[in-house]
């Protein structure tokens, strides 16, 4: 038998719907042993999906109502390592399987709960957390992304499952982090209410800086200031919002029709690249370019074309250029132009066409699983892998209920697990060592995350930036919190020997980019072996998979794995006008945390076989795992007909945004239906009509009455009302002073600390590290992000190098303090 990076694990899932199958999916793809507990009469929730949530588990059928079937659970959890659930709080316990109970059972066992809400809110605890009534609580429909602003839809609805993919992701770290510890510390319950997981998730939306500089904000949000500052309607058409859209980060129409998305900004020589590739070199040479970081009074031009946005004088001309340019060719021609010129864009696909797509398949990032419910099935891949895994690709699909009934006895006939005989406190990560070489944000929010566990995190960055300040500094804000910063020039002997003392340091390496840029940088496996044959390198990039494929080496971002994997079709309601899933960041955040599960497992490995190794995640794979629902194809499969497009509100009529007299609400009611409606006196006529019209018709009757009532009326049962909530309104209800006190990130399901110590001179406004809540173990709130360079005289001596040989590198250019004069150039 090939032993797996998991192997050793056995993993009992009690979950349901997507967040708790799809954390026991992410840990049976590493090679754990899965087994999914089921209710007679089977799972709760029958769909294709769910069956690809449960490839590589076996199926166990209990009734956990009686004293046989909670004796049964019991005696398998003193057998296990790890039981997940994502039931609403107190119903385990109310099953005599809460957290005593299995501790009880099983002193070493690590148990994960995935509620809706924070169990200790006493608000929202008992709401029933459909992902929706989650999502529109949160502020996931409102204000999504600037051109639903500008153009003054408010609410929008999507069936993106953010919430339990952002909670999968923390949960899965959480489990295997607290493993990792489980000799020093014991076992563990952890807690990761998917409403926190998924403020956190989507943080870059709602951080905000004291006196935020205009320079920083794009030409979509000054025109935004523009209108509320007038009292201007914000009424744009989608066609009008051309006008306010950065040259190097739209989409633009290529000669066969289809859109293609160009994200090449903020990076050095991205912007140079993509005109070049277009046959527009002469026009790049006529553009101002000079240092992004100089503050904006001593620019000498309106703008720079490495320093994102460009300038209202040119964007014009530069936006029609491109656009004439693309013209001349199919969408994917200059798809491999770009790929082979290092310059980020992709053609606008829709999700069928990404499961077919050639790289997808090459890659593994989308695999066949003969399913016997389904036959030939293409799924979404392994979200996150280990390099050297030679089974990574190989999948086992869902199982048919309670087949793992006849093993049941052998299992039985094990010893129970033996109890650790510690009780450690600290965090889980506590003296592990990270050299981190990551930028912009899905890389860097590896480190920031670690840092919250204990973690000891350098980042190391270039002498001379290649990242504007825009997405170094505004965005670093957060996500390089709790790090200490060197720079570096890696490419001068004396910074890359610095660099290697690191590495031999360390346990972990961090970096965001290709494998030729992997291999170009030094750190190739066997590379990294040499320098340090226990480190791990964590790699995440936009296109790789456990094969190599057509674009593994292409450049990607954010966007542009929501443009190639459907999300923007889907959202923008088609191909012809596609649109970003909010603004910043909704599935960078999630792969640098994908990341982290990746290195719980290559930790686990090290832990029993002392082996170091490669641990991956892609944007493009974490694409797909916002869209779990609906990621898989078969002969036969349902039409992609979920809600789509700007006037989206819903579901069904039972699953939908309405307008009550004080406000929008969402009414969630997808299992009840008619009998929800049947117990509230002022709808019950309305109970048994068809879906057709029902959705207007309980319009009507909603909008006579306060969203407070309706909250009232459907108090009880599967059915419930939630008020539209803000992102922003969720951030400033929540906030908490720094300079108050250690804030509470225990009880609360948000909370927003506003960082009014902050070393650049302004405050900032950032979502606290809450989605993860141990019972035992500590969580960190990371120290502010440093200004770039303030350590690196004293990280440069603590790797042994004398004053005098620092102040040489410093000289020759090997090593820097800093990149301006101010923290945030102005």
């Amino acid at each position: 038998m090939v032993e797996r990076p998991l192997s050793h694990l056995r993993v009992l899932d009690f979950g349901h719907y997507i967040a708790g199958p799809m954390v026991g999916m992410m840990l049976a793809d590493l090679g754990a042993e899965v087994i999914r507990i089921d209710p007679p009469g089977g799972p709760c929730w029958t769909d294709p999906a769910f069956d690809m949530l449960s490839r590589g588990k076996r199926s166990l059928v209990l009734d956990l109502k009686t004293d046989a079937g909670r004796k049964c659970a019991l005696d398998l959890v003193a057998r296990a390592d790890v039981v997940i659930d994502n039931f609403r709080p107190g119903v385990m316990a109310r099953l005599g399987l809460g957290p005593a109970d299995l501790r009880a059972a099983n002193p070493g066992i690590v148990s994960l709960s995935l509620p809706g809400f924070a169990s200790t809110d006493p608000e929202l605890a008992g709401l029933a957390a459909w992902e929706a009534v989650i999502a529109a609580r949160t502020g996931q429909f409102t204000d999504m992304g600037l051109n639903r602003q500008l153009m003054g839809i408010n609410p929008s609805f999507t069936p993106l499952g953010l919430a339990s993919a952002y909670g999968a992701a923390f949960g899965a770290m959480a489990v295997l982090f607290a493993l990792g510890a489980r000799d020093r510390m014991g076992g563990d319950h952890i807690e990761v209410p998917l409403a926190s997981a998924l403020f956190e998730g989507l943080v870059y939306n709602c951080e905000q800086v004291q006196d935020y500089p205009a320079r920083y904000k794009s030409p979509r949000e000054v025109e935004l200031d523009r209108r509320r500052a007038a009292g201007l309607p914000l009424n744009l058409s989608y066609s009008d919002l051309g006008e306010f859209l950065d040259p190097f980060y739209r989409t633009y129409t290529c000669a066969d029709g289809r859109g293609f998305y160009v994200v090449s900004c903020s990076i050095k020589t991205h912007q140079r690249r993509a005109l070049q590739v277009l046959g527009l070199g002469d026009l790049a040479d006529t553009l101002p370019d000079f240092d992004a970081y100089l503050d904006q009074k001593d620019w000498p031009a309106e703008w720079a074309l490495r320093n994102y946005p460009v300038g209202a004088r040119d964007r014009k001309l530069v936006s029609d250029a491109m656009q004439a340019a693309f013209l001349t060719r199919p969408s994917w021609e200059w798809e491999a132009l770009f790929g082979a010129a290092k310059a980020p864009a992709t053609a606008q696909r829709s999700t069928p066409e990404w499961l077919a797509d050639p790289h997808a398949l090459a890659s593994g990032l989308v695999v066949e699983v003969k399913d016997p419910r389904h036959g030939l099935m293409r799924q979404m891949g392994n979200l996150v892998w280990l390099l050297d895994d030679a089974e990574a690709m190989n999948k086992r699909p869902g199982p048919i209920a309670d087949d793992f009934r006849t093993d049941l006895p052998a299992l039985l006939a094990e010893s129970p697990r033996a109890a650790p005989q510690v009780s450690g406190q600290g965090g889980w990560l506590d003296g592990l060592k990270v050299v981190d070489l990551t930028n912009v944000i899905a890389g860097p929010t590896i480190g920031s995350t670690l840092a919250r566990f204990g973690a000891q995190v350098t980042s190391v960055q270039p002498v001379s930036p290649s990242v504007d300040p825009w997405n170094a500094i505004v965005f670093g804000l957060h996500a390089h919190r709790g790090k200490e910063s060197v720079l570096l020039n890696l490419g001068s002997d004396m910074g890359r020997k610095a660099l290697d003392r690191l590495i031999a340091d360390a346990d972990v390496v961090t970096m965001n980019g290709t494998d030729e840029q992997r291999d170009a940088l030094g750190l190739s496996p066997d590379q990294l072996a040499a320098l340090n044959p226990r480190a791990i390198l964590v790699q995440l990039d936009a296109w790789g998979g456990p094969r190599r494929g057509p674009k593994s080496d292409h450049l990607g971002y954010d966007d542009l794995a929501q443009a190639a994997t459907g999300v923007m079709v889907r959202f923008g309601g088609g191909a012809d006008t596609p649109e970003e899933h909010a603004h910043f960041g909704t599935i960078d955040a999630l792969t640098g945390h994908a990341a982290c599960v990746a290195l719980g497992a290559a930790l686990e490995r090290r832990r029993l076989t002392g082996k170091g190794g490669v641990a991956r995640a892609a944007l493009a794979g974490c694409g797909q795992m916002i869209q779990a629902q609906f990621m898989y194809d078969f002969d036969g499969r349902a039409p992609f007909d979920e809600p789509a497009g700007r006037q989206a509100h819903g579901w069904g009529p039972f699953y939908h945004c309405y307008r009550a007299a004080d406000g929008w609400m969402f009414f969630a009611a997808p299992s009840e239906g008619d009998a929800a409606l049947a117990r509230v006196p002022d709808l019950a006529d309305l109970a048994g009509r068809a879906e057709d019209g029902l959705t207007e018709a309980l319009a009507e009757r909603f909008a006579a009455r306060p969203i407070a009532y309706w909250q009232s009326q459907f108090a009880h049962g599967s059915a419930t009302v939630v008020p539209l909530g803000s992102l922003l309104v969720n951030r400033d209800a929540s906030l908490q002073r720094e300079s108050d006190g250690p804030a509470d990130i225990q009880r609360a399901t948000y909370r927003a600390i506003r960082h009014d110590r902050h070393p650049m001179g302004r405050w900032v406004d950032l979502v606290a590290p809450n989605a993860i809540r141990p019972e035992r173990a500590s969580i960190t709130i990371p120290g502010h992000a440093p200004k770039p360079g303030t350590q690196t005289r004293a990280i440069l001596t603590r790797i042994g190098l004398t004053e005098d040989e620092i102040s040489s590198m410093i000289d020759q250019g090997a090593a820097a303090t800093g990149w301006s004069e101010k923290y945030l150039p102005e």
